[in-house]
């Protein structure tokens, strides 16, 4: 449960509120012409996206370990009271924590063998977000594997059952 918790809180407080700054068009941390220019060719609409992106994320963590993500709520049109198709879920979060963790090494690699001020952002950046992006894809990948694990004996029980 602290697992998805984590993941969530690192991919909403975390992720979002610097890259909500960027998506205002403040260059915090950022060359200020490089970012005018980056921002003025869509960079805001691209930012906005990966916050709604993060939020997504923040969601499927916590989908993990709230009853909501084992049998659908009350609300939901359509699926009310279905179960959550167990393998879906889990494999979408397992993908999820796959490309955190490869792009957070692809990220640790580029920032060893090419530290420089030449793009868009710090550097610096980079150290920022490796370890935050370590505790979002970790911790997702554990709550996806206890999740799994909950499903699986929670499927035995309602064969079990009948």
């Amino acid at each position: 449960m602290r697992s998805a918790y984590a993941s969530a809180l690192s991919a909403t407080i975390g992720f979002i509120p610097l890259h909500a700054v960027w998506a205002l068009g403040i260059p915090l941390w950022a060359d200020e012409g490089k970012f005018r220019d980056w921002y003025a060719q869509g960079g805001s609409p691209y930012l906005l996206i990966l916050c709604v992106m993060a939020v997504l994320a923040g969601i499927l963590a916590l989908s993990l370990v709230r009853p909501w993500g084992l049998v659908f709520p009350r609300w939901v049109p359509l699926v009310s009271g279905r179960r959550v198709p167990h393998r879906t879920l889990a494999t979408t979060a397992f993908a999820v924590s796959a490309f955190l963790l490869g792009y957070t090494a692809w990220a640790a690699w580029r920032l060893a063998t090419d530290f420089s001020d030449d793009g868009i952002f710090s550097p610096w950046i980079v150290v920022y977000g490796i370890p935050q992006f370590l505790v979002w894809g970790i911790g997702l990948v554990l709550a996806a594997w206890s999740y799994r694990t909950r499903a699986a004996v929670s499927r035995v029980g309602c064969r079990a059952g009948r």
